[in-house]
């Protein structure tokens, strides 16, 4: 152990250093005084010095050795993480090739869509938040929803990693195992072990719910406008009369695609525009009337909730703002921003966010969301009914009755939830819910469940019995509707100035 004043003189030595190597710093960079004082170009140019001179000099005077790469990274993903956008980050060689993988379509992983807020709040905990599950997945299969905190991953809180790892430690092998801890609502809380499988992004699932369409984009690939006619072309078969579209906890995916997707319902005009601050990044998608197969004067309705996000919020934004589409369920996520991956040397690399997509109606939707025209909710649990559904959980009795009984149908389902419900006082239909779920882990999932979803049957409502002309002459752009709120937001700001 060194004495202290052996600490003092090696304390100022360093001191000394570090304004050796800054004074050299200013010495030996001649080229910023022929530049303007106080130009970006100049200050970009002084901090990129800076920074160097300060690697160098850390990895030169540190107690330990130091290796380079450590140091690289970390300013790399300080760098990034500075800006404040959860979509912009540095991405190491394994979610580089995480990245590559979810491009190509095919991945070793659970099936969940995740996002992670920057700036945490009690709404909005700093835990990875599960943005949508993937159908027909491990995720999926083991219940977990849209909403879903996970808050540790194979016991790592998640609070204190970034989105990108999150990713990394959520991937991994096919037939390998992950464990996790899930909250839901307040205070509910249980652990999920979930076997990673081969992740194949799904694209499209259609089927015919009495004489309407129902369609569900799960994902937007290179494949989803092709699927989306198959299915459209089976819907004019069997005469459709009305169609659904089913956009909810769909993440997104590429742009191309949804223009595509889009082109077949909108005839002419806008479709999205995207803007940045340069002008190569600026691109306006317009519809092609050739491209349009959808019959004319066919009522749409579209559902959305949280997990709708990024390119299936443009399909909505641009269904509603043409006026051919009516939004039902919950507000959608809001990424209203388009990412760009930049690959390194090393096989590392980084996601920048390059540009904002605008709807038809030129509204951003970022952090903001689309509103639906009718909202839809599930009633959220109870203080009571968290501790309920806490209780049922841990108590386990669901997996072993439904492994007793195998193949059980709907009567069974119904029968045990009825039995369920006597000592765990939840609604019948989530009590329903769960007992299927657990009952077709191993299936398919099924295209819907009228049963529990009310959202789908507010959908068919509409169709079946309500006006559907005038339900869209009184709905509104994207545009006038956050005029609206504007509008509303300045009049209670001066309604409380004024008290």
């Amino acid at each position: 152990m060194e004495n202290p004043q052996s600490s003092r003189r090696r304390l100022w030595g360093c001191v000394f250093a570090v304004m050796v190597c800054l004074t050299a710093f200013a010495l030996i960079s001649p080229a910023l005084a022929e530049t303007p004082a106080g130009s970006s170009k100049t200050k970009a140019r002084q901090y990129i010095d800076l920074i160097g001179s300060v690697f160098d000099f850390v990895q030169q005077n540190y107690v330990d050795e130091v290796n380079p790469e450590t140091l690289y990274r970390g300013a790399m993903e300080g760098m990034l993480k500075s800006l404040g956008d959860q979509h912009t980050s540095y991405l190491p060689p394994d979610q580089m090739r995480g990245l590559t993988d979810t491009t190509s379509g095919k991945f070793g992983g659970v099936g969940l869509s995740i996002s992670k807020v920057t700036v945490p709040t009690p709404d909005r905990p700093a835990y990875v938040e599960v943005a949508s599950p993937i159908e027909d997945t491990p995720g999926y299969r083991a219940g977990i929803l849209a909403g879903d905190y996970i808050v540790t991953i194979n016991g790592e809180s998640t609070a204190d990693i970034t989105l990108d790892q999150a990713v990394g430690l959520l991937r991994g092998p096919e037939g390998t195992d992950v464990d996790l801890v899930i909250r839901r609502g307040k205070n509910i809380e249980f652990p999920v072990t979930l076997t990673r499988a081969l992740i194949e992004l799904p694209t499209v699932k259609y089927g015919m719910i009495d004489s309407y369409g129902y369609l569900k984009i799960i994902e937007f690939t290179p494949n989803t406008a092709q699927r989306v006619q198959t299915a459209l072309d089976s819907f004019s078969a069997a005469g459709f009369k009305g169609l659904i579209i089913d956009l909810r906890n769909n993440p997104g995916g590429l742009i191309t695609s949804v223009v595509d997707v889009a082109n077949k319902f909108i005839a002419s005009g806008l479709i999205v525009t995207t803007k940045s601050r340069f002008v190569m990044e600026n691109s306006v998608y317009t519809a092609v009337t050739a491209r349009k197969t959808m019959p004319n004067n066919v009522p749409i309705v579209v559902l959305i909730n949280k997990g709708s996000a990024s390119a299936s919020e443009i399909l909505a934004g641009a269904l509603k703002d043409h006026k051919l589409a009516y939004l039902v369920g919950e507000k959608t996520y809001g990424k209203g921003s388009v990412q760009q991956p930049v690959p390194l040397p090393n096989k590392d690399g980084i996601k920048i966010t390059i540009a904002r997509y605008y709807t038809p109606s030129d509204s951003n939707i970022d952090k903001v969301g689309i509103p639906p025209d009718r909202q839809i909710d599930y009633p959220p649990y109870t203080e009571k009914e968290e501790a309920v559904f806490s209780r049922l959980v841990s108590d386990n009795v669901i997996p072993p009755y439904v492994e007793a009984h195998p193949g059980m149908g709907e009567a069974q389902i119904a029968s045990f939830a009825d039995t369920l419900k006597k000592t765990y006082d939840l609604d019948i239909r989530l009590l329903r819910r769960l007992v299927r779920i657990e009952a077709t882990r191993t299936k398919p999932s099924a295209l819907y469940d009228l049963d529990y979803d009310i959202q789908l049957a507010e959908a068919i409502k509409i169709l079946r019995t309500e006006n559907f002309t005038a339900l869209m002459g009184a709905a509104k752009t994207i545009r006038e509707l956050q005029e609206d709120a504007r509008t509303l937001a300045l009049s209670q700001g001066e309604a409380k100035k004024a008290n």
